[in-house]
């Protein structure tokens, strides 16, 4: 296949995860200013609805790609496809990811390892993937989506939060790398936000759900999709979060943990259904 040049193709924003939650929030975001968009998700229908959605609301184009970012070959998939859509791509956003919550001993050890592919794994690929044609334009950029979680250990959701460590670390070298390029890089960190990802990755009896905490996926997306846009490297939406995000610096990981320990530990079993994978 031969390769048309970059000039004569449309730019595009792709979401991963884009088909709900926080990821189909961050479309909307997008859509509303003006951005084409690639939503990849693994469920068919659920990227149907929500391309559906907004192009009902937005003149843009919305495209889908149904692939599972475990799998290492999804990412050249989307390339390929671009490719063929004759588009490239603007904005990257790294939204799918996936929890699991409860003894880290009594993990299924391929669960763990789907964590980390997911959510360390096809986030680097995809940003290393794109980043350098970025670079070449000047322009262009990442958001990556993590959680208040990587700001300090996190027992009973252990590998959670050291994955999303990871993300936010990854971000902030990247930010001082990419200074001066025209390329931006943001991540967006929440505390508890009202999806559907909780109780999905099995924390449905966490004390930090039962207690009601959370901002909504809208507002969450919104503020960080304005934080990206305005170049700002850790997006913590709303005031709670950012009081405790500043307290987070302030106190000792040792102090701080059996307080974590205490909110994140399940009052009752969780029960997934087979074969379900805790995605956003």
């Amino acid at each position: 296949m031969t390769s048309r040049p970059q000039e004569q193709r449309r730019p595009l924003t792709i979401i991963t995860g884009g088909s709900e939650g926080i990821g189909k929030a961050l479309a909307f975001e997008f859509a509303q200013g003006g951005f084409d968009l690639l939503l990849v998700a693994r469920n068919q229908q659920n990227l149907q609805t929500a391309a559906r959605a907004i192009s009902a609301q937005y003149d843009v184009t919305v495209l889908t790609l149904v692939g599972d970012l475990i799998d290492p070959d999804t990412s050249s998939k989307i390339t390929t496809f671009l490719e063929q859509q004759n588009h490239y791509c603007q904005f990257l956003v790294n939204n799918a990811g996936f929890g699991l919550a409860g003894d880290f001993a009594r993990h299924d050890e391929a669960a763990i390892r789907d964590l980390v592919d997911l959510n360390v794994r096809a986030l680097t690929d995809l940003s290393r993937q794109f980043l350098p044609d970025m670079l070449e334009r000047g322009a262009g950029g990442i958001l990556n989506v993590a959680s208040m979680g990587g700001l300090l250990p996190g027992p009973y959701q252990a590998a959670y939060y050291a994955s999303k460590a990871y993300v936010i670390s990854l971000t902030k070298a990247l930010s001082w790398e990419l200074w001066g390029t025209g390329v931006r890089i943001s991540v967006l960190a929440p505390g508890p936000v009202k999806t559907k990802f909780h109780g999905r990755m099995g924390a449905r009896s966490d004390l930090y759900i039962q207690s009601g905490a959370g901002i909504s996926a809208t507002r969450a997306a919104r503020m960080g999709y304005s934080g990206f846009m305005c170049g700002k490297c850790l997006i913590i939406p709303g005031i709670l979060s950012q009081l405790g995000a500043i307290a987070l610096k302030i106190l000792p990981h040792d102090l701080l943990m059996p307080a974590m320990a205490w909110f994140l530990k399940a009052r009752i079993k969780p029960k997934a259904k087979n074969g379900e994978r805790f995605l956003d």
